[in-house]
Order: structure tokens, then sequence, then C-alpha cells
């Protein structure tokens, strides 16, 4: 059974959290978060606390803050020969401030506290400065997920940035997509099977041989009439995705 110390309180820490403890494979002792108000609901469950020098023994010590906030938090651990691993996708290893063993358990998914996930279709990307960390970080991946990768600092930065793109880019797009159908009184549950069909089908097609709409095809008589439907905002990121795709696919409007 794999020691295991979860620090801090959002999104990714609770959900972790939740799902180490229905581990079995895992024991969770102890969970630190600043403001132990946020952390109250997992009294009975293991041990809480919001003083970093009062952590207790154990294998794996997980920050899990925002950040700006892992260099600082991570400065403060007394731990040395202890293994302290940070959750971000955007940092490197070596931004852990400590002198203790440094790794990454990175879970590459978007968090929110009141969606339920299917951990076990989770990527987990690990990183350690030691062999016997990392089959360390690999067997606790392994018990919580079917997806495990190792990836370095360099190669999780990018990947991070490409998770920008397909997760909150593509999000902030239906957000748009909903202002225009909420502005004309149309439902956009209408528009979720295509969601979910762009969804499925690049997982049989790459995303490049997948694209279809009016900027591939260089249709600029249907371009111009969306454009004259828009906002001022709207415009500026209709027309800049637009000519990304016709200069992806050599076509010029």
């Amino acid at each position: 059974m794999i020691k295991v110390t979860v620090i801090g309180g959002g999104n990714v820490a609770y959900h972790l959290t939740k799902n180490l403890l229905d581990n079995k494979f895992v024991k969770v002792v102890q969970v630190y978060n600043r403001n132990i108000e946020k952390i109250q609901y997992l009294e009975g469950k293991t041990l809480i606390t919001d003083s970093l020098i009062n952590l207790k023994e154990a294998a794996i010590y997980i920050i899990s803050v925002s950040d700006k906030a892992v260099a600082d938090v991570s400065s403060k651990l007394r731990l040395k020969n202890k293994l302290v691993v940070h959750t971000s996708g955007s940092i490197a290893m070596r931004d852990l401030k400590s002198d203790a063993n440094k790794g990454v358990f990175y879970l590459l998914q978007s968090f929110s506290k009141k969606r339920e996930l299917n951990f076990s279709t989770i990527p987990i990307c690990i990183e350690a400065e030691r062999k016997s960390d990392l089959k360390l970080l690999e067997t606790l991946a392994k018990s919580i997920s079917k997806s495990v990768y190792h990836v370095d600092s360099k190669q999780r930065k990018n990947l991070h940035i490409a998770a920008v793109f397909v997760n909150n880019f593509a999000n902030h797009l239906y957000t748009i997509g909903s202002e225009i159908c909420e502005e004309n009184n149309i439902s956009f549950k209408i528009l979720q099977p295509l969601i979910e069909e762009t969804a499925k089908k690049i997982a049989d097609l790459h995303p490049l041989k997948a694209q279809t709409g009016p900027a591939k095809r260089s249709d600029t008589d249907t371009i111009e009439k969306h454009i004259i439907r828009l906002t001022n905002n709207q415009q500026e990121i209709y027309k800049l995705l637009t000519k990304s795709i016709s200069k992806t696919y050599d076509k010029k409007l």
C-alpha cells in the first residue's frame, strides 16, 4: 500500500483525493490546505491540517495547488529524501523548490468539482529525478488509470499548450456558439450532436483529414454572409480562424 499526502484543496486536489480514498492500493495519510475549512468535508476520512510543518510520514507528497503557488509551497517543505511531486502541466519539475526528491504527477484532464470523472480513462504523465521514484509513481498511476505516460518537463509544457487549444479555446468557441444561439432564440442543445460527432470523429481520423466547413472549401460567399451577422469581437475571431484554416489547406480567400 502506497502512503500518500495531498497538499491542496482546489479542483484537481478534490478529485484526486476522492479517487485515492477509494483506492485499495493507496492510503491517504493526510490532506493539507491553507484554508482548512475547504477540506473540512474530509474529517473522519483522513487527517487534515493547515500546517506544512505538521505533515505526517508518507511515501509521496502530491502538491496540487495553483501553478504560481507551487514554488512557494514546496520551498516550505522539510522532507529531505522523500518524494515530492506537483500536478502542473505548465511548470518544470525543477520548479519544485525543495530539498526532497522531485517528480511530476500530471493528470491531463479538465476538472470541475461538481462533475464526476472516470479516472481510469484519464492520461497520467509522470516524471521523476530517480528511477526508483519513477517506478513508484508508475505504480501509483497504474492503480488509478489505464493510460500512463513517461513525459519529461519540456514535452509536458508543449502538451499543456496543445491541451489549451483543444480544451480551453474549444470551450470558448462553444461559449460564442451558445451566445449566437441565445441571441436568436435557438436552443444550444441543437448543436450538441455535432459537437459529439466532431469529438468522436478524431478518434478515427487525423484532425487534418476531419476538417470540413466553408474555410476549408474556400466558400467566400458563405464566409462573407457569416461575418456580417457577427459582433466585432466575433468577427475578429471568425476571420482569424478562417485565415488559419485556409492557410493550413493552402487556399487563398
